[in-house]
Order: C-alpha cells, then sequence, then structure tokens
C-alpha cells in the first residue's frame, strides 16, 4: 500500500520505520525538520514509570518496561542503563509498605529483564552513593534501574532506520487539512492522496482533524512539562516527592551536568511551549529540599518544555493515563497520546 503520514516526531518514525519493515511504500511530511518538538523536549528516559502504578495503569507500566529493555538490545550506544534511588523519608506521602508493593510489582511486571531487580539500602548506604543528599528524616530508600537516551539522537537513529527501509522523509512541509479517503491538502494548496493515510501529529492531533471537519472521537489534555540543566555534575539519578504534593520529580546526571524535571501544566495549543519564570523556580525549591549545595535561578545554563498529549481522563494532570488510543474512519487513521518508551509497540498496533 502507499501509506502518508503527517508528524515528524518518534511517533510518527516508528509508525513509518514499522509500516515500511512490512512492505509498504511510505511518504511522510514534517512541518518543520524531524524530532524538533515534543519528542525532543522529554526527560531523557525509557522506563517503564514506576508512578504509574498508583494509577492502576498496569498494562502500561508492563509494556513500558519489556519496551525499555527491547532499546537497550536495538541501540546499546545511545541507551544505556540508569541506577536510580527514591528516598524515603519519615515525612514523605508513601508509606514503606505502598513502596515495597510498589517496587516489587515493578520488577514483577519487567519479567525476565536486563536489568538487576530493585533492593532497599538503608540510611547509610544512600547517603554513601549521595552524599549531598539530606539526611534528616531519611529512612533509607529503593535502588532500581531504568534507562536513560538522548531522544533527538535516538529519534535520528530512528529515521536512519526508516530512510534504510525505503521510507522517504519531506521536512519544512505542512499539512493544512485531511479526509478520510487518504487525501491530504498541503498548504500551497497542492492535494495528495494515499491508500492509508496516518495523522501522528501528537499534540496537534486533535486540532488537524477538527480543521478537518472531521469529528475527534477522543479528546487531548495537553500537558506542558518543563526541565532545567544546572551546571555540576550529579551524583546519582535520583526520583523525590516535590515537597508537600504526591507528584514525583527527577534529578538526573545529563552530559556531566544535572537535569530537573519536570513540571505538568496544562495549556493551550496556541500558548508558547517554554519553561516559565515560576517553573524554573518551582524546580529549584524542590531540588533545594532535598540537595545540601543550594542553588539559585543563576545556576541555569538551560531550560527546555515539551508538550505532551495526554488522553483526557482525569483532572489532575499527575493522575492521567499516559495510554494512547487509535481512530479510524474509513482511510485515516489517528494516533492520540504515547510515550516515547513505548512508541514502537504502538506502532505495532497500526491496523492498515
Amino acid at each position: 500500500m502507499n501509506i502518508g503520514i503527517i508528524g515528524g516526531g518518534i511517533n510518527g518514525l516508528s509508525c513509518a520505520w514499522t509500516l515500511a519493515q512490512d512492505g509498504h511504500n511510505v511518504i511522510l511530511y514534517e512541518r518543520d525538520t524531524i524530532m524538533q518538538a515534543t519528542s525532543s523536549a522529554s526527560s531523557k528516559l525509557l522506563h517503564g514509570g514506576i508512578r504509574y502504578l498508583e494509577n492502576g495503569q498496569f498494562r502500561l507500566v508492563r509494556e513500558a518496561l519489556h519496551e525499555r529493555d527491547a532499546w537497550l538490545k536495538l541501540a546499546p550506544d545511545l541507551a544505556k542503563p540508569l541506577p536510580f534511588i527514591y528516598p524515603r523519608y519519615h515525612q514523605g506521602q508513601r508509606s514503606e509498605w505502598v513502596l515495597k508493593i510498589g517496587f516489587g510489582l515493578y520488577g514483577l511486571l519487567s519479567g525476565r529483564s536486563l536489568l538487576p531487580s530493585s533492593q532497599w539500602l538503608n540510611a547509610q548506604e544512600v547517603e554513601n552513593k549521595v552524599p549531598d543528599l539530606e539526611c534528616k528524616g531519611l529512612q533509607g530508600g529503593y535502588l532500581y534501574y531504568d534507562a536513560q537516551m538522548d531522544d533527538y539522537e535516538l529519534g535520528q537513529w530512528v529515521a536512519k532506520q526508516c530512510r534504510t527501509s525505503g521510507v522517504q522523509i519531506h521536512e519544512n512541509t505542512s499539512v493544512q487539512t485531511i479526509a478520510t479517503d487518504g487525501t491530504m491538502t498541503l498548504d500551497n494548496g497542492t492535494t495528495k492522496k494515499f491508500d492509508r493515510l496516518l495523522n501522528v501529529t501528537g499534540p496537534w492531533a486533535e486540532h488537524l482533524l477538527q480543521a478537518s471537519n472531521i469529528q475527534p472521537r477522543y479528546h487531548l489534555d495537553l500537558i506542558r512539562g518543563s526541565h532545567i540543566i544546572i551546571d555540576r555534575p550529579a551524583a546519582h539519578a535520583l526520583i523525590l516527592e516535590v515537597p508537600g504534593e504526591t507528584r514525583i520529580f527527577f534529578i538526573l546526571p545529563w552530559q556531566t551536568k544535572t537535569l530537573i524535571g519536570t513540571t505538568e501544566i496544562r495549556q493551550q495549543l496556541h500558548q508558547p511551549i517554554v519553561c516559565t519564570t515560576q517553573e524554573k523556580l518551582y524546580l529549584v525549591n524542590a531540588y533545594n529540599q532535598y540537595i545540601t549545595n543550594q542553588i539559585t535561578e543563576t545556576n541555569i545554563i538551560k531550560s527546555f518544555a515539551g508538550l505532551r498529549p495526554i488522553l483526557r481522563s482525569d483532572d489532575n494532570p499527575g493522575k492521567a493515563s499516559r495510554e494512547y488510543a487509535i481512530q479510524k474512519n474509513k482511510n485515516m487513521i489517528t494516533i492520540y497520546g504515547g510515550k516515547w518508551t513505548t512508541t514502537r509497540a504502538l506502532s505495532k498496533k497500526i491496523k492498515i
């Protein structure tokens, strides 16, 4: 079949790669350049999503854990195991038993993983690994493993696999409207028709349907996730509770620097996708609650933000589902939601 794909983020590229491997003739269109928007503004992790267990997203976590291991095998030069510590404090929001069950279930869902099982560390063991961690009230912590990648570089690697498989990639080509018969209209008025047309435009997927007078079956919450980078090395990757909240944030080693994130702010599609001053302060304050060598805004050398397309499911963005959904209208298919780690699994569920 001749298949057109709109969207050059990681989901669009993964769909193109999978469909080309299945023997289809695939052309992908991206309005800017590939891997420039949401897909390159992630937390740089390939992970199961330990926090999703609290929301009962067991299927998603299991799939993500298996896909995490698949990435480690597929691209070992770009995806690397990363040990984390989840410190447990006396004043923490989650009890010792909740954490024990959570990390036990995380290991169970990972199956016969490439990565080691989680283990409990006492307070002294945690302090030895993270010397600048606040030790007041520290009871210990769980050591567990996920993986880290450079999202832009790994996305470019996927694009290379696409081209090797025969996919044509057209950048700086904007699509104005689409139709259920597989026709799309470019900004210059040119029309192109395909046997199947995929709308894989991430945060813009619902908007493209509405602009084409096609009724969306699902609705997206657009959640801005912001990060900051500070010019100092991180002793260890940490997953921590935001003080006074149940949500978590990361402190991660990143290219000899430290990456801190993320926030969860609802916004509209037309609003700027940037890390605001308030978000920077939020992340600085969260960091300073746990790290004794404290920072100010002046330590920030870079900030970035991405707009995550979340299936609308909960008033609290932190509890919203990271699942994906697929809508088919005759010869047109739309992808909603999804996360970086599970992009390959999503692409294999496209029924042409």
